[in-house]
């Protein structure tokens, strides 16, 4: 077998690895996995904070809820130069 085979068997195997313990995990627990840090409960409990949550306490504003109506919690729709 040629090197290039074997790279390419062993990349398709290690996806489909990964592919088949997502599904696995999806099939237990019955819900995606959620990694959003503004609606994971586990890391709300452990204090964890988005970036942008901790850029804005650290210069004195609020939570970016309430600086922006365009903002909702989700970090990933925080903009960050919305105060200036």
């Amino acid at each position: 077998m040629s090197l290039w085979l074997t790279v390419i068997l062993c990349a398709t195997g290690a996806v489909a690895f990964f592919v088949v313990g997502m599904s696995l995990t999806l099939m237990l627990k019955g819900h995606h996995l959620d990694s959003e840090i503004s609606t994971n409960k586990e890391m709300q409990r452990r204090g964890i904070k988005c970036a942008v949550q901790e850029t804005r306490e650290a210069i004195q504003q609020a939570d970016c809820k309430e600086t922006s109506e365009l903002c909702s919690g989700n970090c990933a729709g925080c903009d960050i130069e919305h105060g200036k």
